[in-house]
């Protein structure tokens, strides 16, 4: 045994037990006759030096006042405590029952507080015989300091045994329970009599350690304590204590072995604290970061919904429903303020880990439309329901073992969460080891609020994406042409792959320009930015160029006229640097213009790349069209190339996120989609994913992405008839019998009256007000056109004609005639064009 743990054990006798006091033999005169070696120690005299002296020569009552001897004053004795405190005049207190304070002297002089107490002596007579010196009484006396730490110690065992709410018991080395404190008999609810004796897993049989590492059971844990000696500090036991069989608690316990003052081993101490409190409130805290973690990752309101059932079960509910306003869901709405019957909810989450739990939560009403084969069943509940409550008031409902929290955001309720607990959670028929309460304490109910607050944060934030998504996709449906008419002059395919795979909108857009003369026109471009400013700035160029390409302008002329609108200063709104200006700045566009009657295609680029041609050997060229700045720049003009392309040639507009990314540069792009268009492909639907697939492997683009595919016809000699005739009044019937003769052979007389009318005022405004050579032509396509062209550049008017008007009323007669009419220029001159429809029997 050490030093340290024989004195520490000698220190529990006392400071006046007989074995380690200081002791004084006196008679009946009080002088002393016996001295002990702790007096020795206590005042540094020897027994020859202190016998026969009276009692006062080392002891003096305790003065009233005056100043008293501290502790540090006398030198440090081995053993002794280390003094503690200022020397300062330190009051005694009162004296231990039985004791008095006095005044020692040490040999050495100084002074010091000591405790005294005397016993007599059985046998002895008052006044110790005749000589006196004969054993009276016996003086026991220790250091103040001393006894008053030792009543400390005592003092301490005392509310540890009693007062401490740590639970204290103490197991023999066969792990039977020796000794338990009070705080450990309120655990198990009976006197310590009643279990005295007991094993430790007698006590606590359905318990277990749940801290890794360590084994789970008691016997394991106190066996490997008393083998080995080394201590076990917090761990975290698992049970129901047996004065709660109904709820789990969760202990923080530790272990020591304890020895005898012999150092022989007699059992294990166990302390243990229930930390139930802290372990729900922990649980708590940790739900909510989970949720935190897991609610909100995907800006959908059912996903939303869906991931508030699944992290709440079954960490704090046996089931939970989620309802959501049908407004919210489909459209991103928030709900009409009406009370419950404006309340239009859908079931759109829902998650138990019990069917029977679930059952416990209020019936769906009878009446409500719906099933479960719905993806998103409607659900009303019955008046006086707490669902029902809960709309009506905007506020949580606690009802027995149902809790209904309103998902509210603003003035508004998006919908409900119902939180449902059963009496015991099961799984697979048996109970669930660690679920939640059967009701919701006010930590639960403040906890399942806070919960709602956070999920109805995410759920507006999803029901504000979905309302800007359906507008994003309403914007895109009328930007881009989601139907594409059929063309004489082409066969199509496009593909068009947003960078903003979110919203579906960017600003990069393409078109199909049915023109006159069944021309059609091609255009593709790219705005600089994305989502839906690019895409409103990519709409207004997009109808910009639809109305000027139906005035028949030439592609160069087009883009000039574009460049000119974008280049505009919007209306001063605020600072310089307007927003209009910024997202169209920069833009480029590529305008092409097919004619399938002369197979001659017009094309001009501002600062886009140039098309691919691939002729009908599968060779693969890009046209050396001049780039011309980018729309908006200025300064510079814009050039036309015009190149004939064989029939069945291939047309590819594309834009720069089709060809360029991080890892190659767009020559290397430019090379790999000349390799695709070249390869033969069933059809051009087939060609455009094959390209898509090649150049953007994984569907996803840093840059919008458009590719518009045109194969090249040509109208067959039959459908055409063009004729060139002298700018003559005689040339006017000559017109009118070549046309009713046409229309004859292709079969359609019904046109022919019709006809003479159109041919007759257009020929004649030609020989009136043109020049010659006059041109007539006649298309038969999807409808029959009429074409007269002259050499002049005064375009005719409508004009209404006052009814003393001798003339002005022949276009004005043409008009009503026909579907559309127009006029069209070029360099040598003008062309009027009609478009009549064929009659019922033809089109079928």
């Amino acid at each position: 045994m050490s030093a340290t743990r024989a004195a520490d054990a000698a220190d529990f006798r006392g400071p006046l037990d007989i074995s380690r006091a200081a002791t004084v033999v006196l008679d009946g005169r009080d002088t002393v006759v016996g001295w002990s070696p702790a007096a020795t120690t206590l005042l540094g005299y020897s027994p020859r030096e202190a016998v026969g002296r009276p009692l006062s020569a080392f002891l003096a009552p305790l003065p009233a006042d005056g100043p008293l001897p501290a502790a540090s004053d006398r030198p440090a004795t081995p053993g002794a405590p280390a003094a503690s405190g200022p020397p300062a005049r330190p009051g005694p207190g009162p004296p231990p029952t039985g004791h008095e304070i006095r005044l020692a002297r040490h040999r050495d002089g100084h002074e010091l507080l000591v405790v005294t107490t005397l016993c007599p002596l059985a046998g002895a007579r008052d006044g110790g015989g005749a000589g006196g010196g004969a054993p009276g009484r016996v003086l026991v006396a220790a250091e103040l300091g001393e006894l008053r730490q030792w009543e400390s110690r005592l003092a301490l065992l005392q509310g540890l045994a009693t007062q401490s709410p740590v639970g204290l018991a103490i197991y023999d080395t066969d792990l039977r329970l020796t000794w338990s404190n009070t705080a450990y008999e309120r655990e198990i609810g009976k006197p310590l009599a009643e279990y005295l004796g007991m094993r430790a897993d007698e006590l606590y049989s359905g318990g277990r350690f749940v801290t890794p590492g360590y084994p789970s059971t008691l016997d394991a844990v106190m066996h490997h304590v008393i083998d080995t000696g080394e201590p076990i500090l917090d761990l975290h036991f698992q049970g129901t204590p047996p004065s709660d069989p109904g709820t789990e608690h969760l202990w923080s316990c530790s272990y020591y072995r304890l020895e005898d003052s012999h150092g022989h081993v007699f059992g294990v101490c166990e302390d243990a604290f229930d930390i139930s409190d802290r372990q729900r409130a922990q649980q708590r805290l940790a739900l909510l970061v989970e949720v935190g973690r897991r609610i909100g990752t995907v800006l959908d309101v059912v996903t939303t919904a869906e991931e508030i059932a699944e992290v709440t079960v079954p960490e704090f509910a046996a089931a939970v429903r989620v309802d959501i306003a049908r407004v919210t869901v489909m459209s991103g709405e928030l709900p009409a303020t009406g009370g419950p019957a404006a309340m239009d909810l859908l079931r759109v989450g829902e998650h138990s880990v019990d069917p029977a739990a679930a059952d416990a939560a209020e019936p769906l009403y009878p009446g409500a439309p719906g099933s479960q084969a719905d993806r998103y069943p409607p659900v009303a509940y019955p008046p006086g329901s707490p669902q029902d409550r809960s709309l009506a008031s905007g506020g949580l409902v606690l009802d027995d073992n149902v809790l209904v929290v309103p998902l509210r955001v603003g003035g508004s309720v998006l919908g409900l969460v119902t939180f449902v607990r059963s009496p015991r959670p099961r799984v697979s028929g048996r109970p669930l080891a660690h679920g939640p309460a059967t009701t919701f304490d006010n930590g639960e109910v403040a906890l399942a609020d806070e919960l709602a607050a956070r999920a109805s944060v995410c759920i507006d934030n999803a029901r504000r994406f979905t309302r800007e998504r359906s507008a994003s996709l309403a914007l895109q449906r009328q930007l881009l042409p989601h139907h594409v008419p059929p063309q004489s002059a082409v066969d199509i395919a496009y593909r068009y792959l947003p960078s903003d795979d979110v919203t579906g909108v960017g600003g990069d857009w393409f078109d199909v320009i049915p023109l006159s003369g069944t021309r059609v026109g091609l255009v593709v471009g790219d705005v600089v930015g994305h989502g839906l400013q690019a895409a409103a700035t990519m709409g207004r160029l997009r109808t910009s160029v639809r109305a000027f390409a139906q005035l028949d302008m030439a592609p160069d002329e087009l883009l000039t006229r574009l460049d000119d609108l974008v280049g505009q200063p919007g209306v001063p709104q605020g600072p310089p640097s307007d927003a209009y200006d910024e997202l169209t700045t920069g833009a480029t566009c590529l305008y092409t213009v097919y004619d399938p009657v002369s197979r001659r295609c017009v094309m001009a680029r501002a600062g886009h790349l140039p098309p691919a041609v691939v002729h009908p050997d599968g060779r693969v060229t890009f046209p050396d069209l001049p780039a011309g700045p980018p729309l908006g720049l200025g300064g510079l003009p814009f050039e036309s190339l015009e190149i004939e392309l064989p029939v069945g040639s291939l047309l590819a507009l594309f834009t720069d996120g089709l060809v360029e990314a991080r890892d190659h540069d767009i020559d290397q792009g430019l090379d790999a989609l000349g390799r695709v268009l070249g390869t033969p492909a069933a059809s051009l639907d087939e060609l455009c994913d094959r390209a898509v697939s090649a150049l953007v492997p994984d569907a996803t683009t840093a840059d919008d992405t458009a590719l518009l595919l045109a194969r090249t016809r040509q109208l067959d000699e039959g459908q055409v008839a063009e004729w060139e005739l002298p700018a003559e009044a005689v040339t006017v019937g000559r017109a009118r019998e070549l046309a009713t003769g046409r229309l004859t052979a292709w079969g359609l007389e019904e046109l022919s009256f019709a006809t003479e009318l159109v041919v007759s005022e257009l020929v004649t405004n030609a020989v009136r007000y043109g020049g010659g050579p006059l041109r007539l032509r006649l298309i038969r396509d999807r409808t029959l056109l009429c074409e007269v062209a002259d050499t002049g550049h005064t375009s005719p008017h409508l004009r209404h004609s006052a009814e003393d008007d001798e003339g002005g009323r022949g276009l004005f007669i043409v008009a009503q005639l026909v579907q559309r009419w127009g006029t069209r220029y070029t360099p040598a001159g003008k062309t009027i064009w009609t478009e009549q429809a064929f009659p019922p029997a033809e089109f079928d």
